[in-house]
């Protein structure tokens, strides 16, 4: 229409070009109202302005159009989320905050600026930690691991370093559910690096897994944070894997007929299942868990009042515990107040990080992993 006037502010994002793909993204948060401010789990611990998802979009929207200057107080805010997804399903537009978010950190690592913890993750990331390699060969768990097998089980860092016990229960019960040995995978899904800044090397480590399931026909991944990197990030980048990728709740979920009720531990009236962000929002995973557990404990499991596709996120991901450790523990106590004023128990999860946040916020937690491997031992 003859006449229509541009926007006096509408110009290229010269000074992160990383961003212009993601410009409508972008400007879609910038100039919305606002709807979705309290499903941010960030800011509705710390209410700073620039830390609900519109400021954290603005501010890398108007450091990239050059409105605000390229310095670290306009730079921080980008890394003031966990990338749960919690957002984009407040927003009628489903908008990729997260996506773009991580984008933004990559842009500013580049022009050398982020917090001191994702500087620090970049500088001491092992691209194969030896913890996997170690607790692979345990005698534990070494009768059920085959370099031959076709079925590879990436365990995750987060369980092998915090947690060996789940990472050999992980190994064990995988093998049985499959039925022959698997081949573990210590090679790290690179999610310290997406959450870090380090686009580079992220797709570096997709190429590394790449290369370690030359030989094998799927990959099962114990942790939800790894399967999730892998599934949504990798494969939105263009590096998606060459076998099926499957979370390990799938598989078990696949095979209920294996798991024997159990009949000691705290029953279902004393669990309260956590829908992991990247499982559910994430992956799209909401049933598997549910029904591993009803088959457990013969009847469904205890519910937060925020569940689902609206659960709330623990405050774990995204880096958040090393660049705003104070959020996330706050983000950590109000699950275990919701959990506590939902009658209280033992909280199940799918997610290494959450079961750690959750567990120091006081609360007792069982990973799911650990309930698989008793149903399939009993």
């Amino acid at each position: 229409m003859a006449g229509l006037m541009s926007r006096p502010d509408d110009r290229p994002l010269r000074r992160l070009p990383q961003l212009m793909p993601r410009k409508a993204t972008l400007e879609r948060c910038v100039f919305c109202p606002k709807l979705c401010r309290s499903a941010c789990p960030v800011s509705n611990v710390d209410t700073r302005e620039t830390v609900t998802p519109w400021g954290k979009m603005s501010m890398a929207y108007f450091a990239a159009n050059e409105s605000v200057a390229l310095a670290e107080t306009f730079a921080k805010p980008a890394w003031a989320c966990t990338g749960c997804f919690g957002c984009r399903e407040h927003c009628d537009h489903k908008n990729d905050v997260t996506g773009t978010l991580f984008e933004a950190r990559s842009a500013l690592v580049e022009n050398g600026l982020g917090p001191e913890g994702a500087r620090r993750t970049i500088e001491r990331f092992v691209a194969s930690p030896p913890a996997l390699g170690n607790i692979a060969r345990d005698p534990a768990v070494s009768s059920h691991v085959s370099s031959a097998s076709k079925t590879a089980l990436l365990v995750g860092c987060e369980y092998a370093r915090t947690a060996p016990d789940r990472a050999r229960e992980a190994i064990r019960a995988t093998a049985k559910l499959v039925g022959s040995p698997v081949v573990p995978i210590d090679v790290c899904c690179g999610a310290p690096l997406l959450y870090a800044g380090d686009k580079k090397r992220f797709a570096e480590q997709a190429e590394a897994l790449t290369q370690a399931l030359k030989h094998v026909d799927r990959l099962v991944v114990a942790d939800a944070g790894c399967a999730a990197a892998i599934r949504v990030h990798h494969a939105s980048s263009g590096n998606a894997m060459p076998v099926p990728v499957e979370h390990f709740t799938e598989l078990a979920a696949s095979k209920l007929g294996l798991l024997e009720p159990l009949a000691s531990g705290p029953g279902a009236q004393g669990v309260r299942w956590h829908d992991p962000c990247q499982l559910g929002r994430g992956l799209g995973v909401y049933d598997a868990p549910r029904a591993i557990l009803s088959r457990v404990f013969g009847r469904a499991p205890g519910e937060f009042e925020r569940k689902r596709n609206d659960a709330r996120c623990s405050g774990a991901g995204g880096l958040l515990p090393l660049t705003m450790p104070d959020v996330a523990r706050g983000m950590a106590k109000q699950r275990v107040d919701d959990h506590a004023r939902s009658g209280g128990g033992t909280i199940v999860t799918a997610c290494a990080s959450s079961a750690r946040s959750f567990a120091k916020a006081g609360a007792d937690v069982l990973d799911i992993v650990t309930i698989v491997d008793r149903a399939l031992s009993g």
